[in-house]
């Protein structure tokens, strides 16, 4: 194969380091070093204002299809464009394959290769900060195989990423569906509300309407439906529950990076002697307790244990389990509640940037238990919408280790279609 200079295997280079845009709360979206992450594009946070686009772009206009890449803190994180239009941020160059010569999806997975990581470091400077000079990006060499097996290659790969972010979005819609059905019971009480106004709760079959009393009552937390208890945080949920781990065993361990700002699922957790730290089981959930953790929305439901396993992580996890009548994932979905997630905020104390949860504090925070038959209904919606989650995250990870897996291999050459297919069918069976 050919061992070629990047920049002679590029149509365009855009790179907007050293500029800072006027920033909006909305507008065309800004792709950040920040939000590039794992071979893709995270929901952008930031934007500038569209009347400033012309200005700020003169560099040159990104396309879709070209390739970010993050060249200082982090670098060599790369994502691929897509049809919308967006803005360029610092710390961020685009970079376009030259027609015939180099594909640019496959130049995204290219990048991701131990070799081009090694290259980009190599050609970089810093202490504590590396980050890489245009003129360096520009000498990294690349060896390409023929365009029309880089072509086939990339679309391999690229299959197989669209297939995890296919169940990635599935699972955000799950958790969207619960979060709707949680909020409507147990925050709104619209069932409560429409018989109180003599029609037929929405969405819910007369058999679960029925549960639902006509009327409210005053209680703490304001009118609750009539009959459920309004009572405190510290009396419906067990807070950091006693478990028990032989300290010095190897125990499945989280750390906080575990945890992600939306998602209850968890990267895969990794056997640690056990040491000081929560210790949680199937069905607890998992809220950060420190700043920003907690104020970026870092909580995980514990799904991933072996049937009575107890696993152990971070000092700053505050563990939550419902009590009966409450299903498990009740205490999720309360953990994600805005109004929730606002107390727990307000409930902090101590130094700045070390702000942590007060557990007595976060203890007071009021909740409307329902009777017991509403809580196995709920339990009865919920209980299979998490399992699917599940099981589609665990489909997800095992094709991004397959995806891991044969990159190099496909990219170089060493790997021929019909093996890779076969591999690829065997995971989506597992």
């Amino acid at each position: 194969m050919p061992d070629l200079l990047l920049e002679d295997c590029l149509d365009a280079l855009i790179d907007y380091r050293g500029k800072t845009p006027e920033k909006t709360s909305s507008g065309i979206p800004l792709i950040t070093a920040k939000i590039i992450k794992g071979g893709r594009i995270e929901t952008p946070t930031e934007f500038i204002p569209r009347n400033n686009y012309d200005s700020w772009m003169r560099r040159g206009l990104p396309k879709a299809g070209d390739v970010v890449l993050t060249v200082e803190a982090p670098l060599g994180e790369v994502a691929q464009l897509g049809p919308e239009k967006v803005a360029l941020a610092q710390r961020v160059v685009t970079l376009r394959g030259k027609t015939g010569v180099l594909d640019s999806t496959y130049l995204l997975y290219l990048l991701q290769t131990d070799e081009l990581q090694s290259q980009l470091r190599a050609r970089a400077t810093g202490t504590t900060v590396l980050g890489i000079k245009q003129s360096e990006l520009r000498k990294v060499r690349l060896k390409l195989p023929p365009f029309d097996l880089q072509v086939a290659a990339a679309a391999t790969l690229k299959a197989l990423d669209d297939r995890i972010a296919l169940l990635r979005q599935t699972n955000t819609t799950l958790e969207a569906i619960a979060q709707a059905l949680f909020k409507s019971w147990f925050i709104d009480f619209d069932p409560v509300r429409a018989k109180q106004r003599g029609i037929a709760p929405n969405g819910i079959d007369e058999a679960t309407a029925t549960l639902f009393p006509d009327s409210f009552e005053e209680s703490e937390l304001g009118s609750v439906p009539k009959g459920w208890l309004a009572t405190i945080l510290a009396e419906a949920f067990d807070i950091n529950p006693p478990r028990r781990l032989k300290k010095g065993g190897a125990s499945p361990y989280l750390d906080m990076a575990s945890l992600t700002a939306s998602g209850h699922c968890v990267a895969s957790p990794i056997q640690r002697e056990m040491g000081s730290g929560a210790k949680f089981r199937n069905g607890d959930t998992l809220l950060a307790r420190i700043t920003p953790c907690l104020e970026n929305g870092k909580t995980a439901f514990v799904d991933f244990l072996e049937n009575e396993q107890v696993g152990w992580g971070s000092t700053e996890f505050v563990v939550l389990r419902p009590r009966a009548p409450l299903p498990a994932y009740f205490g999720y979905l309360l953990c994600r509640h805005p109004a929730f997630r606002e107390y727990a905020v307000q409930s902090m104390s101590g130094t700045s940037g070390r702000q942590r949860i007060q557990n007595n504090v976060l203890g007071r925070y009021v909740v409307a238990v329902p009777s017991d038959e509403i809580a196995a209904a709920f339990a009865a919606i919920g209980e299979p919408v998490q399992r699917s989650i599940a099981a589609n995250h665990q489909q997800a990870l095992t094709l991004a280790t397959l995806r891991n897996t044969l990159l190099p291999r496909l990219i170089s050459g060493q790997l021929r279609l019909p093996e890779v297919e076969g591999r690829i069918a065997e995971a989506s069976a597992a």
